[in-house]
């Protein structure tokens, strides 16, 4: 068989529908400038599908210190890899003010998130050691896990009694093996908002010996009384043994890191190999994110602002009978029931007619009935977004519950 005929046979479970859904379900192109208010396909919408927590993404400091990191050095500066030839003062120190704000011993930085902690988690493990996580990890964790050659437990999302069920065959095959246990999780979960069970999970390392490595991407800037993440949140800071985050999420930026003890860290800057071989962080992302972490450090109003868009989005959909499961994050989903082409008529409904425009989950991703939308709140929105949001979803759940959007298949909106 040719290796391209199953690929391009039916899409995938996801590209099923990519004939009529491209540029519009799926791939969509919003314009302007980022932020809570952008346009689609020339219509201005709401816009909640953005992970800019803390707004940083169009706020004046930063757009004036990227511009000018940019025009200071380009995108290529430094060049090489940062064991070879690209490492520089201002590296070491963003590394510095991580570790410092985690409150670590020490921190690395990586290029990138989804590639960051595939390499980390496959540096940190070898075949006599074993994994132990949480079910419903982000697919970047998934993949590092594939990466490693021993035994693997996933234990059921954030329930604490399947997770020690998992650590008791784990420390079987560990100690047979000569071996350790890795535990992994989230600190926010991306998808339903939850903060992961870090507290629980810390006090087991009372019944076993275990490390723990959480990726809180959703977390890292605006969780706990300093915005240092959700273990801070938690008070767990101290039983987490490796922090990982990004600056995609609440920086508005590219890149990731690492924070943890400085004897594994120096272990790992010489074997993550998707930073041994390629091209160090670019110094206009360095310096950047240098002013994006002064500006965090001293605006505890952007946080504030963040926590109060949250408690008014949230508490307005419950009010209205939504159901946003258990978040207590700024990740809202609406959990509805309904069909896949009944969900596609909603979303048009609210792109076209309300101007809402928003993440949707469906089947084969979820089960098939279910329909959950996914909305981010940010410092950057404002109460009348909040309001006019709030409006269309009741307006249109009413409409889904009397049968209104029934249709037989997806339209075809591709182009």
């Amino acid at each position: 068989m040719d290796v391209f005929e199953k690929l391009v046979k039916d899409g995938g479970p996801i590209g099923q529908h990519m004939d009529r859904a491209h540029g519009y379900f799926a791939f969509p192109k919003l314009e302007g400038e980022l932020g809570p208010r952008m346009k689609f396909r020339g219509k201005d919408m709401i816009v909640w599908s953005l992970n800019n927590y803390l707004g940083l993404v169009n706020h004046p400091q930063v757009r004036a210190i990227d511009t000018k990191a940019a025009e200071m050095y380009g995108m290529g500066n430094p060049m090489g890899a940062r064991m070879m030839s690209g490492n520089t003062e201002k590296h070491d120190e963003l590394e510095r003010v991580l570790s410092k704000y985690t409150n670590r011993e020490d921190a690395m930085l990586l290029n990138f998130g989804y590639q960051g902690i595939m390499s980390c988690i496959d540096a940190l493990v070898n075949r006599r050691d074993v994994i132990v996580y949480d079910a419903e990890s982000h697919a970047c964790i998934v993949d590092g896990i594939r990466l490693h050659m021993g035994q693997t437990y996933a234990f059921k999302h954030n329930d604490i009694a399947d997770c020690e069920k998992q650590l008791v065959r784990a420390q079987k095959i560990a100690e047979k093996n000569g071996g350790g246990i890795l535990v992994i999780t989230e600190g926010v979960f991306g998808m339903d908002g939850e903060q992961g069970i870090l507290k629980e999970i810390v006090e087991l390392k009372k019944k076993f010996e275990i490390r723990i490595l959480i990726d809180d991407a959703h977390g890292f800037g605006y969780m706990g009384p300093t915005g240092a993440g959700a273990d801070e949140a938690q008070g767990v800071q101290d039983g987490i043994d490796l922090y990982f985050s990004t600056f995609v999420k609440s920086m508005g930026s590219i890149g990731a890191f690492i924070a943890g003890p400085k004897n594994v860290l120096k272990y790992l800057r010489y074997n993550v190999r998707s930073q041994i071989f390629a091209k160090s962080l670019p110094l206009l992302i360095v310096e950047g994110m240098l002013t994006r972490m002064q500006m965090v450090l001293s605006m505890p109003e952007l946080r504030e602002k963040l926590w109060h868009n949250v408690n008014r989005l949230q508490s307005g959909l419950k009010e209205r009978g939504f159901d946003i499961g258990h978040t207590n994050s700024p990740v809202t989903p609406i959990y509805m029931k309904g069909d896949v082409p009944e969900a596609t008529q909603m979303v048009m409904d609210l792109r076209e007619n309300y101007h809402i425009f928003c993440s949707i989950v469906v089947y084969p991703v979820i089960p098939k009935g279910d329909i959950i939308y996914r909305l981010i709140p940010t410092a950057a929105h404002s109460d009348e977004d909040i309001d006019l949001t709030l409006k269309a979803f009741e307006e249109t759940k009413k409409k889904l519950d009397a049968g209104l959007y029934k249709a037989d298949d997806i339209p075809d909106m591709a182009g």
